[in-house]
């Protein structure tokens, strides 16, 4: 078996011809090759080259909190076109990352398509296979009949077309050939064997690394330290070496978001749940609340980035923090998330799989629920979370969201009625709006489309929508009230804050008080039944 090349980070960007198709394992900071992509802008200021490249994200490469990621390459001539599940996002107050730059003056083209598809694109493309046919997009903005998944007027319509086969509609997105790959891991040998004992998630590095390498290409990868050759243990191996070309260390690469180094996130360490901060008590608490009594103990639930993400530390204050399975999509399976953007490690996983594995069992629908946020909701349910006019950075693009809304069973959306700047407090009374928030979050018409009502009614999905002052429901009719909080006026606060007609239904209840004060609220989840063969099984054992 041969060496790899061990280069610094401006000599492997020397591999990389213009108008290269590269794509880059990442989720945010968290197993960013960080030091690569700066080294290929430093070559670009150096000498010009390369140029005109295609960069490919499943998610994103960077955040706004220091690693810069897809930033380094966001300059005009360098980067001309970018498919991406996700793209960096921070507060709306912060200058906006230098993709969105580019995107907003129309200096690059630039796709937002579903995280796991992509993936799929490229596992597609490492087996020779035309691409990848899926339901996962339909009648959202991804499907070419809307908006195709383009971010701005200069990306034309491509990447993505409608099909029939075998009687049913799908999207499809044809594979995506890379010439080169880059990929991070913590310890490589001299072989170019890789390990990922540091990291939150081996994300889609094996997918990224295939599809290049099949295709005559090239495979770089960045790592905290050298082994020598074939000392690894080889079931800790995820990427082979027969697949990687150059190796480039980075001994200071963080793990994630502001997070040297957390042995909790890479499963080395278990950290008592009791050390896990406080949630301080707010109205995204409250709704995370009132989720959370939607659980069942037993239960695989996927979580969305946002007030979803508050779940699993309120079971946690209620000592029901093993009680659900979480999942969430860059790989991690039990432990509970972290918050913030560090979300997409989780604390105490027990398992953590390749993301586009997980991204297998949620598109799928091989869970039971998923929580998610929302900007948008509209008359016909449809729900927009990636769009937000002029301040596009504030959000990341789909990412996973619509690979999870495909097919989840059962679907809870989670946020505020309204916003802009609100005076409501609540207490033991239930909720007191003594000053509403100016823009109402229930529109007419979403900006955007990411969850198509209509289609999630055709596919029998559950949905609900969870707010702080109002529980609504999707039916064939509408939009449903079904609970409203205590001290809340159901036509002042919720249906005239309503742009469209709201449904009251005949049983409205009054939400549970206790969610609204600053203390437990004795949550006790009720047990999901055994798979039913299982449960005959007992059956039978008890009857003899």
């Amino acid at each position: 078996m041969q060496k790899v090349q061990i280069l610094t980070a401006r000599e492997a960007a020397e591999l990389i011809n213009d108008d290269d198709v590269i794509t880059v394992s990442s989720s945010s900071a968290m197993g960013c090759p960080d030091s690569v992509l700066a080294g290929i802008g430093q070559r670009f200021a150096e000498t010009s080259h390369p140029q005109n490249l295609t960069s490919v994200h499943p998610i994103a490469a960077g955040d706004m909190y220091g690693v810069k990621g897809i930033d380094h390459i966001a300059r005009p001539g360098l980067l001309r076109k970018v498919i991406a599940g996700s793209y960096p996002s921070g507060p709306s107050s912060a200058e906006p990352p230098l993709i969105w730059q580019m995107i907003e003056r129309e200096e690059v083209e630039a796709y937002n398509f579903p995280s796991g598809v992509i993936y799929q694109m490229h596992r597609t493309a490492a087996a020779k296979q035309p691409g990848v046919f899926t339901q996962v997009g339909l009648d959202t903005f991804i499907d070419p009949r809307l908006q195709g998944g383009r971010m701005n007027n200069t990306t034309p319509v491509a990447h993505v077309e409608t099909a029939t086969l075998s009687g049913k509609e799908w999207l499809f997105f044809p594979s995506v050939i890379p010439n080169v790959a880059i990929v991070r891991a913590t310890t490589a040998d001299e072989y170019g064997n890789l390990t990922f004992e540091d990291e939150g998630s081996p994300l889609g590095a094996l997918d990224l690394a295939y599809a290049a390498h099949n295709n005559g290409g090239v495979v770089i990868a960045q790592v905290k330290r050298l082994a020598e050759a074939g000392s690894l243990h080889p079931q800790h191996v995820k990427v082979p070496g027969i697949l990687v070309d150059a190796i480039v260390i980075a001994a200071d690469q963080l793990q994630t978001t502001l997070t040297p180094n957390d042995p909790a996130i890479s499963g080395q360490l278990r950290r008592p749940l009791s050390s896990l901060p406080h949630v301080d008590f707010s109205l995204e608490k409250i709704t995370a609340r009132r989720a959370a009594q939607e659980l069942k103990a037993g239960e695989i639930v996927n979580l969305g980035f946002g007030v979803s993400a508050l779940v699993p530390h309120v079971l946690v204050e209620e000592n029901q923090g093993r009680e659900v399975s979480w999942v969430i999509e860059q790989g991690a399976v039990g432990g509970i998330p972290l918050l913030d953007f560090a979300f997409g490690c989780a604390q105490n996983p027990d398992a953590i799989v390749a993301s586009i594995d997980q991204f297998t069992l949620l598109q799928g629908g091989g869970f039971n629920r998923s929580l998610l946020s929302f900007l948008e909701i509209d008359r016909h349910g449809n729900v927009n979370v990636h769009h937000l006019p002029k301040k596009r950075h504030v959000t990341a693009g789909v990412g996973g969201f619509a690979d999870i809304t495909s097919s989840a069973p059962e679907i809870i959306f989670m946020g505020a009625f309204t916003a802009g700047r609100r005076d409501i407090s609540a207490g033991e009374d239930g909720l007191d709006i003594r000053s509403d928030g100016p823009f109402t979050k229930l529109v007419n018409d979403v900006s955007a489309v990411t969850f198509s009502g209509p289609r999630a009614l055709a596919r029998g999905q559950k949905v609900k929508y969870i707010t702080e002052r109002a529980v609504l429901e999707l039916t064939p009719e509408g939009l449903v009230v079904t609970e409203i909080a205590p001290g809340v006026d159901l036509q002042k606060d919720v249906l005239d804050r309503c742009e469209f007609p709201l449904i009251v239904a005949a049983d409205l209840r009054t939400m549970d008080p206790t969610l609204f004060a600053d203390a437990p609220i004795g949550l006790h989840l009720p047990t999901l039944p055994l798979h039913e063969r299982i449960e005959q099984r007992s059956s039978a054992l008890a009857a003899h």
